[in-house]
């Protein structure tokens, strides 16, 4: 019973893993990331051999994928920078940062709905469905509704 376990869950990931790796690279770009690790560098090119531009320290970091090459992402970050990072240190989690200040989270995607939270400039948290100018953002467990003219990574 045990190798049969053992032999059909190898089947299903070895059925699975080049599935999910193929949908990965065949995402149309540009297309919006995150950075996934709490150290990951910028490079000026697609190698571990070129130059370090930026060393980031802040996963979940949206980054905006405009460029591939093999396993290299070129990105841009929130402020425009543009350089080369392996594809294994992003992930496709939407995220978003609050850009320039104070932002008010609602509890309805209306400019007339309370306010559950404001958001600092800064202030980066998932986002998800994002419909008519407004995306629900959760900033580590605090949700609300934010404008996408006052995010960057919608």
């Amino acid at each position: 019973m045990t190798s049969r376990l053992i032999f059909t869950a190898a089947l299903l990931m070895a059925s699975v893993g080049p599935a999910a790796a193929q949908s990965q690279s065949d995402v149309e770009v540009p297309y919006w990331a995150s950075i996934s690790v709490d150290q990951a560098r910028m490079r000026k090119g697609p190698s571990p051999h070129v130059p370090v531009m930026w060393e980031y320290r802040r996963t979940d970091l949206p980054v905006k994928v405009i460029a591939r090459h093999e396993n290299w992402r070129k990105i841009e970050d929130p402020d425009g920078t543009q350089g080369w990072m392996a594809a294994r240190l992003l992930s496709r989690t939407r995220t978003a940062i609050v850009t320039d200040e104070i932002r008010p989270m609602r509890e309805d995607a209306s400019v007339s709905a309370a306010i559950a939270y404001r958001a600092q400039p800064g202030v980066v948290g998932r986002i998800s469905d994002c419909k008519n100018g407004w995306c629900l953002f959760d900033v580590q467990g605090r949700k609300g509704w934010i404008q996408t003219d006052h995010i960057w990574g919608d």
